[in-house]
């Protein structure tokens, strides 16, 4: 269930009385924007899965006391034109495919500046070369860095059509005068669109006012009524990694597992943020999530992702009903959506990636289920 499907947002999706902290969460996290669909849909799938029941459009009663109150701010969504962005993929196969198509990338853009500069172009504002089947989105968490078949992902940026024009043009001749194996580029040669980046804020409620005019005529204004209860205040906010303390008395042990053997994952995008939520496969490995598991870990292994100069980016909350973990990864999607020049814009591979971390230094976890 996204986000855009809740019957409202001053709605939780789903209830239970038995579990009203975790629908709370889910709604609070929704309205604040702290997380996507990913969580979402992972609650709505447990929630189906127990039988919980699910709100349906339109009037209902108040869940009960659980439902957090309307915000007294609208969450707006706007964007707006910040130049041009065009993206070649160009299959590569044969020995050393992936340092030929490096090596054909690093051309392209070094012919296209040069044309740029005698004409008296700007550089790029920014270019981003990946090569698929090379491992680049892993960055040192890489394991093979060669493969026979590979494909070139050339994204690149600048603030003027033309500019792109021309390096659209050069992407062309690399089928017949460059390294031998490229086997053609996909969807032809590559099209310049516009870049149209998201902004996002929140604008107060009592100043928002709605003129409904009929033939010309100003029939009704409209404003708002302020919301009853009081706003939220962040103390009422689902607890973070800092206030989630993990079980020390834990015993450890000589065992070493990757993520996958202990958890599932899924992942997703909010903006610029990524969003990977962790949920145990059995509810004894979740202690043990909780405490190897933490918001450092995560943002060291994908510290090569995330905007240099960022710190603390990554936040931890706990959802203990699903013996899960979220995880908010802040500027780590190169822009997000089509500001990001990545293979990745969305992240939704992130909670994949994730899988492979390996967790050292625990007792025999299986002998606990077996």
């Amino acid at each position: 269930m996204a986000p855009s499907s809740f019957p409202s947002l001053q709605k939780p999706a789903a209830w239970s009385p038995s579990e009203p902290s975790l629908s709370s969460w889910c709604m609070r996290s929704a309205t604040r924007g702290d997380t996507c669909c990913l969580t979402s849909s992972v609650i709505s799938a447990r929630w189906r899965s127990r039988n919980y029941p699910v709100l349906k459009e339109g009037p209902s009663e108040s869940p009960g006391p659980g439902a957090p109150p309307p915000s007294h701010d609208y969450k707006v969504c706007a964007t707006y034109m910040d130049g041009f962005r065009a993206t070649a993929v160009c299959p590569v196969g044969g020995p050393r495919a992936a340092e030929k198509a490096r090596r054909t990338a690093d051309s392209i853009i070094k012919r296209s500046r040069r044309m740029f500069k005698q004409l008296g172009l700007e550089d790029f504002h920014a270019v981003n070369i990946q090569v698929l089947g090379a491992e680049d989105t892993y960055g040192p968490n890489a394991r093979s860095k060669d493969s026979r078949e590979a494909v070139i992902w050339m994204a690149v940026h600048h603030q003027q059509k033309k500019a792109l024009e021309i390096f659209s043009r050069e992407v062309a001749p690399a089928g017949t005068g460059m390294a031998p194996g490229l086997t053609g580029i996909v969807g032809g040669r590559p099209r310049v669109s516009p870049v149209l980046k998201p902004f996002f804020f929140l604008y107060p409620k009592s100043q928002m006012k709605v003129d409904i005019h009929v033939a010309g005529e100003l029939l009704e204004s409209l404003s708002p009524a302020e919301p009853d209860a009081p706003e939220q205040t962040q103390d009422e906010a689902p607890p973070t990694s800092d206030q989630d303390v993990p079980d020390t008395d834990l015993p450890s042990g000589p065992h070493t597992y990757r993520l996958e053997d202990l958890a599932y994952t899924r992942s997703g995008d909010k903006g610029d943020s990524a969003n990977i939520g962790v949920i145990s496969r059995h509810p004894l490995y979740f202690p043990y999530l909780k405490k190897h598991l933490t918001s450092s870990v995560v943002e060291d292994y994908f510290s090569h992702l995330i905007e240099p100069g960022v710190h603390n980016a990554v936040t931890r909350y706990s959802l203990p009903g699903i013996h899960g973990l979220n995880f908010i990864l802040r500027s780590s999607l190169g822009g997000g959506g089509v500001a990001s020049l990545r293979s990745d814009p969305q992240g939704k591979a992130y909670g994949q990636m994730l899988l492979d971390l390996k967790l050292k230094g625990l007792p025999d976890l299986k002998s606990l289920v077996d």
